[in-house]
């Protein structure tokens, strides 16, 4: 095997610092073309950005107005944009810079290449400041002159509490409906978007029909014209009116419509609301859908609603093997919770006992078929509907014969337990109010629901808590929203009140003294449906305020 020599590599010297390179167009060194070549020249090194203080917007290149979280991609390429003189380079990298938050400086490291001479590309690094200008884009300019609106959007419900609005607007953060509207307020039985142009109310129209039952109308409002030029100005004004039928509310569908959606029971739980209401009969787990325009056709109103759920303790439960989805369909044996309890022992505070005496059905053991044979185990606590002492004032529900109508109806378990304990979320979520830097907005978070206080706030926290407990026990619902890790300090409100054992499952606070000294010995439900951590989302706007607070500190 014959043997071939590499080819020497003929080097010259750095016509400036005389370091041996290999020849090239310039005879320079890469440092030496560094000092005499500047790829940069062209392009400022300081720069602006406008900031909406109101809206916490930025402006974007041309003339739009853009919602952009700090070091995010969408603030990155608005910089980038910003910048004149890069269509001449090649970039290759770009990043944030560290700031402080309240320093109104941004800065952002860019990495480019540029071929200075034939076959040579340089390839250098190098920051750029920009300066937060604080500015007002037009939406806000409007509401600062009282031209508020141009189109509203009222969104109405005709029920008892709140938690379709809470539950709605948790839909509208995750889907970022609320970037075009310029203010929210809330009013009786529902709240009032405002928006500068009417497409934006149409596309909120479109959204809430999507995601809850709805029918809507529209009108509309002549506030000037021009004969000359056949123009006019209108002021649009859109009715939203969501169906007044709840998750876990009682329904009694009339009879007509019951045998026209396969001939169901018309005594059904409703399990799901989304654009339509699912309903489900216990008894046989047959399910059927109403859409907004079969309901519409010929509304109708629930039964009974949450408020008026029973507990009951379960004794006996006896599943039959008939599966529908999540459901199992089960023979169940039930009693009035603390109906079997000991008066001797312990003793107990009066205000804490139910006076079931009076209730004729001191110890009365009742037979039901229920649709939560997978999760119900006896000894477990659920909440029901009371249907043998109920009067409801309803011509479909009088109508039904008398061996259709169950003694109870279990809606859902609860987890009484738990409850007692004085332990704090790990998550929290974000409201429309405190995401648009509105003013006025509740210390309690609460958002554009819960600010008319008064009467209606200690209501609303209730529907609140009520609200964030339907989040933990329904994945399904609880996977619709957006929840946020909550930090580690977090306490839960006490008060002093007493509460029955029913009012105490609906109450917000948590007593500080509990009246049972059972309580403390009592062991948490094994399965109670904790929020899993990858379930969370980082809460970048309380790390910011933590981080100000520790710079304010230092």
């Amino acid at each position: 095997m014959e043997f071939v020599p590499a080819p020497a590599v003929h080097r010259v010297l750095c016509a400036d610092c005389g370091t041996p390179i290999v020849p090239n167009s310039a005879n320079l060194c890469v440092a030496c073309l560094r000092n005499t070549v500047d790829v940069t020249e062209g392009i400022p090194k300081q720069a602006s950005v406008s900031f909406c203080r109101n809206c916490e917007r930025f402006l974007a290149p041309p003339q739009a107005w853009v919602i952009a979280r700090p070091e995010s991609p969408e603030l990155l390429a608005i910089c980038i944009k910003k910048l004149k003189g890069l269509n001449k380079v090649r970039l290759t990298e770009a990043h944030f810079i560290w700031t402080e938050p309240h320093s109104k400086r941004l800065r952002v490291s860019l990495t480019i290449q540029k071929e200075v001479l034939t076959n040579t590309i340089l390839e250098q690094t190098f920051e750029i400041e920009y300066l937060v200008q604080y500015g007002q884009c037009p939406d806000c300019a409007k509401l600062a002159a009282k031209n508020t609106w141009k189109a509203l959007v009222q969104v109405r419900q005709k029920v008892p509490h709140k938690r379709t609005f809470l539950f709605l607007e948790q839909l509208i953060l995750k889907h970022g409906a609320q970037k075009d509207t310029i203010s929210v307020k809330e009013v009786k039985d529902g709240l009032d978007f405002f928006y500068s142009q009417r497409s934006h109310a149409i596309k909120m129209v479109e959204f809430l029909a999507s995601v809850v039952p709805v029918r809507s109308k529209s009108s509309e409002q002549l506030l000037s014209s021009d004969t000359h030029s056949n123009t006019a100005n209108y002021k649009f004004t859109y009715s939203v009116e969501i169906m007044p039928i709840c998750k876990d509310d009682l329904v009694c569908i009339p009879p007509k419509l019951a045998r026209q959606l396969g001939n169901i029971s018309p005594l059904t739980l409703c399990t799901r609301i989304g654009n339509s209401a699912q309903l489900l009969d216990p008894a046989t787990l047959q399910s059927c859908e109403i859409t907004s325009a079969v309901y519409w056709r010929a509304p109708f109103d629930s039964l009974a609603a949450i408020t008026d759920l029973v507990e009951f303790t379960v004794l006996d439960i006896d599943p039959d093997g008939r599966t529908r989805g999540k459901y199992v369909s089960a023979d169940a044996q039930v009693a009035l919770a603390g109906a079997f309890r000991s008066s001797g022992g312990v003793q107990e505070d009066e205000e804490m006992m139910m006076d079931y005496e009076s209730m004729g059905n001191t110890n009365q053991i009742f037979h039901t078929r229920t649709h939560l044979g997978g999760i119900l185990q006896p000894g477990d606590t659920a909440l029901g509907y009371f249907l043998t002492n109920a009067n409801y004032n309803s011509d479909d529900f009088s109508s039904l014969s008398t061996d259709r109508i169950p003694d109870i109806i279990l809606v859902k378990k609860t987890y009484p337990n738990r409850r007692k304990k004085n332990k704090a979320r790990n998550w929290k979520l974000r409201s429309i109010g405190k995401e648009e830097g509105e003013e006025g907005e509740t210390g309690s978070g609460r958002g554009v629901v819960g600010r008319m206080g008064g009467r209606d706030q200690k209501k609303v926290e209730e529907d609140y808590e009520l609200f964030l407990r339907d989040l933990e026990e329904d994945s399904e619902m609880r996977a619709a929203v957006n929840l946020y890790k909550t930090s580690g300090d977090v306490k839960m409100k006490t008060d002093s009140t007493k509460k029955g054992p029913r009012q105490a499952q609906f109450a917000m606070d948590v007593d500080e003294k509990p009246a049972v000294s059972q309580t403390d010995e009592e062991e948490e439900e094994a399965d109670f449906p904790e929020v899993k951590l990858d379930e969370l989302l980082e809460d970048f706007d309380e790390m910011t305020l933590g981080q100000d607070e520790e710079d304010e500190i230092a």
